[in-house]
C-alpha cells in the first residue's frame, strides 16, 4: 500500500498545464509573452517537469568545498602571518599568487601542508622553482596554476617562446602532480559568453591533451570565474564537468574527477555603492558551491579599488564561512541534482558548447584560433554587445547604471587604478584584456569629482 501523499493527486501533463497558462494569459501569446531567449541561445521556458530532467551523470565531490584565502607574496613573513590567520578564522586552503621566485619555506613555515589545499599562482615560468616547491611539500592537496596557453592568451607572448616555455613545462610534467591549471576564470572576466567561456575552455586543456597523451589528464586542474546569472552559472560548472568526461573518454580515461578552483567575476564589480558587491559575491559564491566547485576563493568587495586589507579579506572569508556553516552548504554540490530546470539548461550549455569546440577543432584548434585572433574577435564581440547592454540599462549595476547614489565620492578613496591599463609593449598575437563592465560610467563620475 502507498503511503505517498501524491497519490492523492491527479497527474496533469505539461500540455495541460500549458493549455492553462494560455487560458489564464487570455488572448497574450504563450511563446511572446512567458518564453525569453538569452544570450546563450536558450529558450527559458515558465515552468519544468520531469520531461525535461536529463540522463547526465555529473560526479560533484563528495567532501564538501574548501574556503579560500588569496594571498599576493610580496614579503614573505607577511603571507606567512596572513596565510596562517585565514586559517585560524576559518580558511583551509591558501591561494599564494607571486610576480617572482621567494622564499618558499619561510611563507609555509608553521602552516601543516599535508592537509591544508594550496594553490600557487605565478606570473613567471620557472620549472626548477616549481618543482622545488613541488618536492618540498609532496601533497596531493598543493596545486599549481601553470598555464603557458593562458598566459599566452591573456599577454599576448609566451614567457618565453614557445619552445623554451614547453620545455620547461615538460620537466615540470615529468617530475610534479597537479602542475597545469586551464585559466576558464581569463575567458569569463573577458566578457565571453557562457557558451564561449565552455568552449574555450574545454579546447584550450585539450591542446594539453593533443600534445601531452592522456597521462596529462590527471595533472590538470580548472580555475573558473562565476558571474551573477545565478542559475546559469550553476549549470555553467555542471556542464563543464560533463564536457570534460565526454572529452576523456575519447582519450580513454575514465573516473577521473576534474578540480575546480573558483572565483567570483571582477567583470561585475563596482567602485560606485561598492556594498553591493557583497551581494554580487554572495550570490556567486552559491553558484559555485551549488555547481559544484571543489574550493573557492572570493572576492572582497572592495577588491576592485582597494589594496588588500584585514576587513575586506575578513568580510569575503566569513561570507563563505556562513554559507558553509550557517546555511548548510558545505556539502551543497548535489543539491542540484533532480532540479529540472538547471538540468536543461545545463544539458542546452553543453550540448551548445560541444558545437563551438568542435567548430575550433575542426579549424585547426585552439592555437591556431588563437594566433589567428579569432578567439580574441569573438569575446570581444560579445564584450562590446555587453557594453553597449550596459550603456543601455539592459544589463543593471544596482548603484551605478541604476539608482546611482549622487552623493558617493570616491575620488580619494582609491589606492588601486580600476580601469585597464594601456599596454605599450609589442605581442605576437592580440592579448584577452580582464575589463569591468561599469569603467565608462566611473570614469565619468570620477572625472566629474575633480571639476
Amino acid at each position: 500500500m502507498s503511503t505517498s501523499l501524491f497519490d492523492d493527486f491527479l497527474k496533469t501533463t505539461p500540455a495541460a498545464w500549458k493549455n492553462k497558462i494560455q487560458v489564464d494569459l487570455r488572448g497574450a501569446d504563450y511563446n511572446d509573452t512567458l518564453l525569453w531567449k538569452t544570450q546563450e541561445g536558450i529558450v527559458v521556458k515558465p515552468f519544468y517537469t520531469a520531461e525535461d530532467s536529463t540522463n547526465y551523470n555529473v560526479k560533484t565531490p563528495k567532501n564538501g568545498f574548501n574556503i579560500c584565502q588569496t594571498i599576493f607574496v610580496d614579503d614573505e613573513k607577511i603571507a606567512n602571518s596572513l596565510a596562517i590567520d585565514a586559517l585560524n578564522r576559518g580558511a583551509n586552503s591558501i591561494h599564494f599568487i607571486a610576480n617572482k621566485p621567494f622564499d618558499y619555506k619561510k611563507i609555509l613555515l608553521n602552516i601543516d601542508v599535508k592537509t591544508v589545499f594550496i594553490y600557487f599562482q605565478f606570473k613567471f615560468l620557472n620549472d626548477s622553482f616549481q618543482l622545488e616547491i613541488s618536492e618540498f611539500i609532496n601533497s596531493d592537496k598543493t596545486y599549481f596554476q601553470t598555464d603557458v596557453i593562458g598566459n599566452l592568451a591573456e599577454t599576448g607572448n609566451w614567457f618565453y617562446n614557445l619552445k623554451e616555455d614547453f620545455i620547461k613545462l615538460d620537466r615540470i610534467l615529468n617530475n610534479s602532480k597537479n602542475c597545469i591549471s586551464i585559466s576558464g576564470d581569463l575567458y569569463q572576466n573577458c566578457g565571453a559568453t557562457i557558451t564561449q567561456q565552455l568552449a574555450y575552455s574545454l579546447a584550450h586543456a585539450n591542446e594539453y591533451l593533443n600534445k601531452y597523451g592522456n597521462s596529462v589528464a590527471e595533472k590538470l586542474s580548472f580555475s573558473f570565474s562565476v558571474g551573477s546569472n545565478y542559475f546559469f552559472e550553476i549549470a555553467k560548472l555542471r556542464a563543464f564537468r560533463i564536457l570534460w568526461t565526454a572529452l576523456l573518454e575519447e582519450y580513454n580515461v575514465n573516473n577521473l574527477e576534474a578540480h575546480f578552483f573558483v572565483q567570483p567575476s571582477l567583470r561585475n564589480k563596482t567602485i560606485y555603492d561598492y556594498n553591493v558587491n557583497l551581494l554580487r559575491t554572495t550570490s556567486e559564491c552559491m553558484s559555485a558551491i551549488l555547481g559544484g566547485a571543489n574550493t573557492i576563493s572570493n572576492v572582497s568587495y572592495d577588491a576592485v579599488y582597494h589594496k588588500s586589507n584585514e576587513f575586506g579579506e575578513r568580510i569575503s572569508r566569513n561570507q563563505l564561512l556562513i554559507l558553509q556553516q550557517e546555511s548548510y552548504l558545505q556539502e551543497g554540490q548535489n543539491f542540484a541534482e533532480g532540479s529540472y530546470y538547471i538540468e536543461s539548461i545545463t544539458q542546452q550549455l553543453a550540448e551548445n558548447a560541444l558545437i563551438l569546440f568542435k567548430q575550433i577543432e575542426k579549424s585547426g584548434g585552439f592555437l591556431k584560433q588563437l594566433k589567428a585572433g579569432t578567439i580574441q574577435k569573438k569575446i570581444k564581440e560579445n564584450a562590446k554587445k555587453e557594453e553597449n547592454d550596459f550603456l543601455k540599462k539592459e544589463i543593471i549595476l544596482l548603484g551605478t547604471n541604476l539608482q546611482p547614489n549622487k552623493d558617493d565620492k570616491m575620488q580619494h578613496e582609491l589606492t588601486l587604478y580600476p580601469f585597464v591599463k594601456q599596454r605599450n609593449i609589442k605581442t605576437l598575437l592580440p592579448p584577452l584584456t580582464r575589463n569591468r563592465l561599469s569603467e565608462s560610467i566611473e570614469k565619468e563620475r570620477l572625472n566629474s569629482e575633480k571639476s
